[in-house]
Formats: C-alpha cells, sequence, structure tokens
C-alpha cells in the first residue's frame, strides 16, 4: 500500500505533521489553482453586462495538520466553488468576486486561510495596462 508524503511514518513510527506537533511548530500546507479562466460578463458599464470577456482567478488554501494527519483539499473543489460564483452572471465587481469565492472556502473545505485573486485582463481606461487585479485574503476565526 502506497502512502502519500503527508501521511508517511517517520523511522520512529510518527507521520510529519505529529512530529511537528510534537515540536510545537505550526506548519500549513497550500493547495492551489492558478490562472483558473471564465469567460464572463462582468463590470458595471453597459457594455460589459451585455458581452463576455475573459476572466483568471487564482485560489490558494492554506491547512493546518491535525491529529497527525492533514486534511484533505481537492483542487476539484476548488474548480467547482470558483465556477459557482462566476456562474451567477452578469457579475458586477471583481471584489464582489473574490469575497464569494473566499467566504465559500472557509465554508466547505477544511481551510484555514484562502487568497483569492480575480483578474480581468480587458478593462475600459485611457491608457495601456495588463489588466486589472483584486487580491483578497481571509483567514478562519479561531
Amino acid at each position: 500500500m502506497r502512502r502519500s508524503r503527508s501521511s508517511a511514518r517517520c523511522a520512529r513510527g510518527s507521520t510529519v505533521p505529529e512530529l511537528l506537533a510534537r515540536a510545537g511548530t505550526a506548519t500549513l500546507r497550500q493547495v492551489a489553482l492558478h490562472d483558473v479562466r471564465f469567460f464572463v460578463r462582468v463590470g458595471i458599464l453597459p457594455h460589459e453586462r451585455e458581452h463576455a470577456q475573459p476572466l483568471a482567478l487564482d485560489v490558494v488554501t492554506w491547512q493546518r495538520a491535525g491529529d497527525g494527519a492533514w486534511p484533505t483539499v481537492d483542487y476539484r473543489d476548488l474548480w467547482a466553488i470558483a465556477h459557482g460564483v462566476v456562474s451567477r452572471q452578469p457579475l458586477d465587481y471583481l471584489e464582489r468576486i473574490a469575497e464569494e469565492v473566499g467566504e465559500a472556502c472557509l465554508e466547505r473545505l477544511p481551510v484555514e486561510r484562502v487568497r483569492v485573486a480575480v483578474r480581468k485582463p480587458h478593462v475600459t481606461l485611457p491608457g495601456p495596462l495588463a489588466g486589472a487585479e483584486v487580491v483578497l485574503e481571509v483567514e478562519r476565526r479561531r
């Protein structure tokens, strides 16, 4: 039987999270999706509400080892949460998208912290730019 690295036993019979807990070390593990792309109607201007445009998200979660094992976070769940939020179109603000994705991750997944970045490459401004981005970090209350 093959074990994941995070639950593998060390020479003395303890898992890595158990050893770290005994040492008083707070260790976090990351599970992330980067540059998840959707084509959505997003923005408050009339043309943004009528015509779909590209939107990209990064969703990064942090988990803390508990009871000698790491909680399982399936990155398919991260994608489903992001997809669920952006499917409710038209969308108004990037900030609200980031908030909804972050809140849903904390509600549904065994995570301590979430970072959500939402990027909109096609923004209407008078000068050249690569796009707009909103970044949100939320943490579970203890």
